[in-house]
């Protein structure tokens, strides 16, 4: 959120946002992907259908790059189209999306002590 809202404000450029934002993507859609098999493989059937969603659209987002562009934040396209604020909303839901598991998960661990 901080570096979309550093390039909405023109503190750097595209092309050093873009790199910094890409090099997270594939991290966070493998560990998504490992939470929500892991709470599969517990058998906590409603946190996984909760984050099944959002690992999905996780995954899907990275597969349907343009084989031109530089990974799903590309410094060409990020100004066109509204994209910047698309991916600005999509970074406030998913820190929405994170604090609501967090303090899931931190339920579910108190209440198992």
């Amino acid at each position: 959120i901080i570096t979309l809202s550093d390039l909405e404000c023109d503190y750097i450029n595209a092309r050093s946002c873009c790199s910094k934002l890409n090099k997270w993507v594939v991290p966070e859609v493998i560990g998504h992907a490992i939470v929500t098999v892991l709470m599969l493989i517990s058998l906590h059937w409603f946190i996984f259908l909760l984050n099944l969603p959002v690992a999905t659209w996780n995954v899907y987002r990275y597969i349907m790059v343009p084989s031109g562009n530089m990974g799903v934040f590309d410094p060409t396209e990020i100004h066109n189209r509204g994209q910047l604020k698309s991916h600005m909303k999509e970074a406030m839901i998913k820190l929405g999306f994170h604090l609501l598991c967090f303090f899931m998960y931190l339920y579910r661990l108190v209440s198992k002590l």
